[in-house]
This record gives structure tokens, C-alpha cells and sequence, in this order.
């Protein structure tokens, strides 16, 4: 039944103007926004949601600095940000501000008159990009930056053939799609995509062999167009020589270098733009996502001087209807104002740090049956998994804590941590905690045993002490075997201690090869089973370290595999931490 249009947008504007609603209207409102996803926007986005929470479908309402909140009253903290676009927060007051005086005055520009505010912003950006970056075209998303980068590059070299990486993310507008690279958003676009030649990312001598056919073919290469950090791609960092690398071949070949910092700009790595770290400099940045401060959809494409000429000849070869409004010029102003103000960049590279450290602990005792790995650079980070199976249980299991994280679009084994460079330590304890709690619950659903690391690790330096203690002991009176009673592991700590200390004079190496590195850092932890043995251990330590004494040999031990401990007379240790087989 066809509603009445007019009553129907007055109560959506009513519905608009409220700031608190009832338990009747809450679950109105829930029940109206499933319904319209499933019958007017997307049926698969709706399933897909629907598969993090089954029993409640969450409904944006209301937010603030690092937290959103849903219809129902429940507060999550946002390590998602929007796909990296909450770099100064949610609703930043001097962000909003600053668009709310603006729409006080006016909203809009006409577009054939001169505008002050795009004039401000740009010549701001020209003072803050790297190098000799100076002119600047305004957007309304990253896509377009990409898309109006990609066509200056073209126009001022007059070649067609453009090189991105392999695992990247442009967008998915034809232009920006033609250099995404992952084959189910390529493939129904194939034919109208542009001529683009994927290479390894973090390879440069790919780019170069690349480059040169391209030369060598006629077919020479427009742009190199890469993201600094693979944001989609499961965020895979560069070496530190490779974007200088970039550089040099890029001028070598007369190629455009074309830095996407769509998403790693605005001080989300811990400074201003990503390149910054290698102390690059780029024929042309794209801006997007956080370049509004959450506010405003806006973003931007700067480069040279040399790649505007043709602009200056046909200003009208590239326009946008609504790139550079004034509201959307006043929220770039105010959110770089923000991040420097509040030193952001600075900020995100502490709380990055922290939260990466923190991240590294959490995960260790699951890999690599569960993780693969922690990575990122500033607030732009990553848990890796085994598989997308368990990234999405991860992610369920972390909206379930009120905690907001998604996979990355070309590396579903990936979900992607970031959170607005305004987070806390206690919010970022909070999503320590509920991962931790996350992970242990998967490994028991999967009945896998998973030590506890001071527990293991304590067994493990036991272990070590008693097999030198019992072997030094069986080389030196074999009619005397070594023996002790035993606790629930098999170890007697002081026995074990106090009969290696005596022999101190004795060159262990004689008895157990091992990497002496290894082993020594092993017993180095040992006095907090006997702290009357420090000054023995110490000697013993000096033993250890002595090379020509020693016969090397690998010392490896796998939690979860059990794997050989050492190549000679150390065996496996297998099982969990109340039982482990010696």
C-alpha cells in the first residue's frame, strides 16, 4: 500500500528532531529500517548483518569521539571508523561547528563564481603536502580523487597504461575499479575497465621490469598509482627502501607516482600522509575518507604545477557538480585544524604502538592455530587469521562485546583495527580484554588446548633444567642414575636447580648442545623458581655463552605442534599445561 508522502516525510522529520525515544518507538524504528533494507536498499547487506547478531539487528542512532550507539541504548566502541574516516573523532565540536556556521551563511556555491573557502583549503594543502605539490581539484570521495588523478596523469604524459599492485583498493567506479585488483569486483566490468598492469606490491623489480616492456613495447606507463599501506589488501607495509625505490623508477621511466592516501592520510600512521615516512614525494596525493573529519563526504587530488597545464588551457576538461562545496571546504578546514591542534599524528603513533604492542601479547598463545599475525603502522592495524572463517567469528564474537570491527574488502582473512586517532587506553583495553576473551572461547569451541604463556613457559625452563641436571648427571656416574621426585609435571625445582648450580665448574656444553643464546635466555628467567641460585645461574650463564665450547644446534619449541625442542638431547614436549609429557 502506497503511503502519503507528505505525512510520511513530516514524521521522518519529526523522527529526525528527537534526541530520545521511547521503547514503543525504538522498536518501531528497528522493525521500519529491516524492513526497508530488506525491500528497498539490499536484501544480502541485510543477511549479512543479520549474520553478526541474529537476534538483534543493531540500528545506528547517535555518536560520539571513539563510540556509536544503537536505537536500543548500547554503546560500542568503534575500531571500524567508518573505513577510516573518524580520524579526528565522532562529531568532533569544532568540525561540526565550523560546518553549522558555514550552513548559517550559506550551504552551496553556484560554481560559476569564485568561492573563498576552496581557495583557503587548497592553498593550505599546498603548504602541507610534501615536496612541490600546489594545485588541488576538490572531491566528494576517494574514488573520484583516484579518478581525477588517474585522468590528469594521461593528460599530461598523453600515455594511456597505468601500473598498480596486486591486493590493492582504488574504489569501484570504472576509473578508480580498473586498478582495484580483486577479481569478483573486476570481473562484470572487464571490458570497460582501463589498460592496467598489476604487479607484486613491495617489489621493485617487478616495477622496473614492468616499466621497461612497457618501454620497450611502445606502451609506456601514464602513472604508478599505489596505495602507501595496503589498506583493502589485509594492510601489507612497504619496506622502508621500497616507495624510494617507487620514486627513482618513476622518474627513470617519466611515469607519474600517484600516492592513494585515501585511507592512510590525515594522520592515521602517525603522520600527515603516509609517504612522509620514507620522505617521498609524490606527482600527485589523493585524499578521501577522514579529509572531511567525519562530517562532510569530501575529498581531493593535489600535484604539480606541470601536470595543471592542461587545466590552465580548458579549466572545464575536469568538474564535479559538488567537489568543494563551502560546507565541505569548512569541515577539511576545521578537521585539519583538529589534527594538528590536538597533535593527532603524534597521538596516533603513541596509541598505535601501545595498541599494537598489546595486540602482538594477546594473539601469541593462538598462533598460529588461530592468528597469523598483528601489523600496522599508527592506528591503521590488523589481525590476521588462518582463515575467514575465523575472522568472522572474531568480528561476531567482538560485536557481541560491543566492540565494531570489519574484514578487509581483498583479504577476508584480515579485520581491520581502525578506531578514531581519539581512542583511549582504557578503550583500547577494553577491546584487549573482549579479544582475549573472543579467542580463548573459539579455541575451546574448537577443542584446542592453548597453554597459558607464564604457565608454559615456566614448564618449559623446568624442563630444560632437569634434562641438563639428569643428563650431566648419567654421562658423569652412570651407575647413579640422576633421580628426584617429581611434582605434577615431572620436575623437582629445587633438586633440579640446586644439582646443576653444583656444577658449576663443569662446562655444560660438554653435556647438552643447544644454541647457547637460547638456552641461556631460558635460564635466565629461571630465578623466579629459585631466586638463592642467581649468582650460580649466572656462572653457569658465562658456560653457556662460551662458543668454542659449544656445538650449535637449533632449540625450538611449538605450543601448539609440540614440535622437537632441540635436534639432540632435548626431546618433544607435547601436551597441555597440567600435562606435559617429558
Amino acid at each position: 500500500m502506497k503511503t502519503n508522502t507528505l505525512q510520511e516525510t513530516q514524521r521522518i522529520l519529526d523522527l529526525i528532531a528527537k534526541r530520545n525515544l521511547n521503547d514503543d518507538e525504538k522498536k518501531q524504528l528497528v522493525d521500519e529500517t529491516v524492513d526497508n533494507f530488506n525491500n528497498y536498499i539490499n536484501p544480502g547487506f541485510l543477511k549479512y548483518r543479520k549474520s553478526f547478531s541474529p537476534d538483534y539487528v543493531a540500528v545506528e542512532w547517535a555518536d560520539s569521539g571513539s563510540t556509536f550507539t544503537c536505537v536500543k541504548g548500547i554503546e560500542y566502541i568503534d575500531c571500524l571508523g567508518g573505513y577510516g574516516i573518524y580520524n579526528v573523532g565522532h562529531r568532533h565540536p569544532k568540525v561540526l561547528k565550523a560546518v553549522t556556521d558555514q550552513l548559517q551563511r550559506q550551504a552551496l556555491h553556484s560554481q560559476e563564481l569564485l568561492d573563498p573557502l576552496r581557495g583557503y583549503l587548497a592553498k593550505i594543502l599546498a603548504e602541507l603536502t610534501p615536496g612541490n605539490l600546489k594545485y588541488a581539484f576538490f572531491t566528494n570521495s576517494g574514488t573520484e580523487s583516484v579518478e581525477g588523478a588517474l585522468k590528469m596523469a594521461m593528460s599530461a604524459t598523453g600515455r594511456r597504461t597505468v601500473i598498480a599492485a596486486v591486493g590493492a583498493f582504488h574504489g569501484k567506479s570504472l576509473g578508480s575499479l580498473s586498478a582495484t585488483s580483486k577479481a569478483v569486483f573486476r570481473k562484470p566490468f572487464l571490458s570497460s575497465l582501463i589498460n592496467m598492469r598489476h604487479i607484486p606490491f613491495n617489489d621493485l623489480t617487478a616495477l622496473e621490469q614492468t616499466l621497461a616492456c612497457l618501454q620497450f613495447t611502445g606502451d609506456d606507463a601514464a602513472a604508478v598509482l599505489l596505495e602507501p599501506i595496503l589498506g583493502e589488501g589485509g594492510i601489507i607495509l612497504p619496506s622502508d627502501d621500497y616507495f624510494p625505490g617507487v620514486r627513482r623508477l618513476c622518474d627513470k621511466y617519466g611515469a607519474i607516482f600517484i600516492a592513494d592516501e585515501v585511507q592512510t592520510g590525515m594522520g592515521r600512521t602517525g603522520k600527515m600522509f603516509c609517504v612522509e615516512h620514507w620522505n617521498v614525494e609524490p606527482d600527485i596525493i589523493c585524499l578521501g575518507k577522514a579529509f572531511g573529519g567525519g562530517i562532510m563526504p569530501t575529498g581531493a587530488f593535489i600535484g604539480s604545477e606541470k601536470l595543471w597545464t592542461a587545466l590552465f588551457k580548458n579549466p572545464f576538461l575536469h568538474t564535479t557538480t559538488f567537489g568543494g562545496n563551502p560546507i565541505a571546504c569548512a569541515a577539511a578546514i576545521a578537521t585539519i585544524n583538529v589534527l594538528l591542534e590536538e597533535r593527532l599524528c603524534e597521538r596516533a603513533k603513541t596509541m598505535g604502538d601501545l595498541f599494537l604492542s598489546k595486540l602482538k601479547s594477546t594473539i601469541k598463545p593462538y598462533t598460529p592455530y588461530l592468528t597469523l599475525d598483528a601489523r600496522g603502522k599508527g592506528l591503521m592495524l590488523a589481525l590476521e587469521f588462518v582463515d575467514t572463517d575465523i575472522g568472522f567469528r572474531v568480528a561476531k564474537g567482538l560485536f557481541r562485546e560491543k566492540i565494531l570491527v570489519a574484514g578487509t574488502l581483498v583479504n577476508a582473512k584480515t579485520i581491520r583495527i581502525e578506531p578514531p586517532l581519539t581512542i583511549t587506553t582504557e578503550q583500547i583495553n577494553s577491546v584487549i580484554n573482549a579479544l582475549s576473551k573472543v579467542l580463548r572461547e573459539i579455541a575451546n569451541s574448537m577443542k584446542i588446548q592453548v597453554p597459558d604463556e607464564s604457565t608454559a613457559t615456566n614448564i618449559l625452563q623446568r624442563t630444560i633444567v632437569h634434562r641438563v641436571s639428569a643428563r650431566y648427571s648419567e654421562l658423569m656416574n652412570p651407575n647413579q642414575p640422576f633421580t628426584s621426585q617429581t611434582n605434577e609435571n615431572g620436575i623437582s625445582r629445587s633438586q633440579s636447580f640446586d644439582f646443576l648450580a653444583s656444577q658449576q665448574s663443569i662446562q655444560i656444553s660438554n653435556v647438552i648442545q643447544c644454541d647457547p643464546a637460547q638456552l641461556a635466555s631460558f635460564l635466565g628467567h629461571c630465578s623466579q623458581m629459585n631466586n638463592k641460585s642467581n649468582q650460580k645461574l649466572e656462572t653457569i650463564y658465562e658456560n653457556l655463552l662460551a662458543p668454542q665450547q659449544i656445538m650449535p644446534a637449533k632449540l625450538q619449541w611449538n605450543q601448539s605442534k609440540g614440535q622437537q625442542l632441540s635436534d639432540n638431547k632435548i626431546t618433544s614436549i607435547r601436551g597441555s599445561t597440567s600435562s606435559w609429557n617429558l
